[in-house]
């Protein structure tokens, strides 16, 4: 019966994005598909942009690392808020003066045509990576706890999912994204507030007794000072920044949105409002983290961190909350997958076949071709999410999702070089630095400890390996004077 109502529950969401995409797309066009027609309210952006950049990884993974570690990601956390700052003030500022559809096109305007094209590649190798991974992994829990129960096998479930997010962007994109995300961040935020209060009035305890005894047991434990642990404090309020840095601002997903609102100023209100947002909703994730610890030892239950929070909704909570955890599931899947596959489909159609090199393209031709581009990325999401069930070997898809974070160390490479140096790139050494970049990187992860004293990199190796990308840059450089 249960798995009757959840459906019904998906099917009704579904409509409701449905409506807010036929209200989105009236008159759509190219540019409303790209760039919402720079007419999206700065504050509709910001808070949509919480539902992106949490996804449906973060919202099971976050709480479940609490009875390990503790609050010890709330430094990244810290790191993340920092990062938003020059992302505010020193991305945005260039994307806007060089008025950007594409992101990547700044790298052609400074370094060239085939940085351009490498900073693009890297960009949607490691957005499609990253992406269906985390599509996997929300469809597993949905096919869990509602489809198993109709069964419906995952194939089609994997399939339902992918048409129904086509279906609310295919025509409006980001214009569309910028509206639905926002109402599924605000589903996701109550949800979350939802679990907090009802694990609170299911153990019998006031926020001060809770508080106490998180306390005791650890869970609020947030700094650490051993320099050689991988969660040493430096390392991981810098790796938060630089993962802003990279993964917001020189991600097309992220920053398509954001040049969607029509004055830098605004732009930059969002990005300095939703960086303080932000930090409250991972604080509240993690809250949530130490209350669900706080049950399993009243109850004297015991599952690993990626299963506690859904277990602990679906089995202890009364089927109401339950209802509302899979919608808050739900509004968490969408916005990382819409915003990719829209993203994907920006860039492909920009930076590889050109579409703002070729003005002779009539915009009906244009739109047919982006069109295509979009059933495309769809059915290779879907053909990688039926990869990871094949193989449904959980270290070989922490090791994708690994890969694909790599790849952003070359972008910080090639962005870095061109907006602190003045120098233009000779000759043919680009591509071997920038996959030389990411394996040097892997090799440090692999080996470092052995090499370092014991020493284990963190997310600092984000860092090293844009370090890499910009040194080998230098030396196959030249000064030159900058137009820009």
């Amino acid at each position: 019966m249960m798995g009757y109502v959840m459906a019904m529950i998906l099917v009704a969401y579904f409509l409701v994005l449905l409506g807010v995409s036929y209200w989105t797309s009236r008159n759509a066009d190219n540019q409303s598909f790209f760039k919402a027609n720079q007419s999206a309210p700065w504050y509709i952006v910001a808070f949509g942009m919480i539902g992106t950049s949490l996804s449906g990884v973060t919202f099971i993974s976050v709480p479940g690392t609490v009875g390990v570690v503790g609050w010890s990601y709330f430094q990244v956390v810290l790191g993340f808020f920092l990062g938003y700052f020059v992302v505010a003030f020193v991305l945005l500022p260039l994307y806007y003066k060089l008025n950007l559809t594409s992101i990547y096109r700044y790298l052609e305007y400074r370094l060239g045509p085939e940085a351009y094209r490498w900073g693009a590649g890297f960009f949607i190798l490691s957005r499609t990576m990253g992406a269906t991974v985390r599509l996997f992994l929300v469809i597993n829990v949905l096919q869990l706890f509602v489809f198993d129960a109709l069964h419906i096998p995952f194939a089609v479930t994997s399939i339902i999912i992918l048409l129904m997010i086509i279906a609310y962007t295919l025509k409006g994109g980001v214009k569309t994204i910028v509206w639905t995300d926002t109402l599924q961040t605000l589903f996701m935020l109550t949800a979350l507030v939802v679990c907090v209060w009802s694990l609170k009035d299911m153990m019998e305890l006031s926020w001060s007794s809770a508080i106490a005894q998180m306390n005791e047991n650890h869970y609020l434990d947030v700094w650490n000072f051993d320099f050689l642990h991988k969660k040493f404090f430096l390392k991981q309020v810098l790796g938060g920044a630089f993962i802003t840095i990279t993964m917001t601002g020189m991600d097309q997903e992220m920053m398509q949105k954001n040049i969607s609102v029509k004055r830098l100023g605004d732009s930059q209100k969002n990005m300095v409002w939703f960086s303080v947002v932000l930090v409250g909703v991972n604080a509240l994730f993690l809250l949530l983290g130490g209350m669900l610890y706080l049950f399993l030892q009243k109850e004297g239950l015991t599952f690993p961190p990626d299963d506690v929070f859904p277990k602990v909704v679906m089995n202890y909570l009364p089927e109401g909350v339950s209802i509302i955890f899979i919608l808050g599931l739900i509004s968490a899947l969408f916005p990382s997958v819409d915003g990719a596959i829209t993203a994907l489909t920006s860039s492909f159609c920009i930076d590889i076949l050109g579409f703002e090199r070729n003005s002779q393209w009539s915009e009906e031709y244009k739109t047919k071709r982006r069109k295509t581009v979009h059933w495309t990325f769809a059915l290779v999401f879907l053909l990688c999410v039926f990869l990871f069930k094949a193989i449904n070997e959980k270290s070989i898809i922490d090791l994708l999702f690994d890969i694909a974070g790599y790849t952003y160390g070359p972008l910080l490479g090639l962005f870095a070089f061109g907006i602190l140096t003045q120098r233009q790139i000779k000759g043919k050494g680009l591509p071997l630095i920038l996959l030389l970049s990411p394996l040097l990187s892997l090799l440090l992860d692999k080996y470092g400890m052995q090499w370092m004293g014991g020493y284990k990199f963190g997310f600092e190796l984000l860092i090293l390996n844009g370090a890499f990308t910009f040194l080998g840059l230098w030396f196959i450089s030249k000064k030159q004077a900058i137009a820009i």
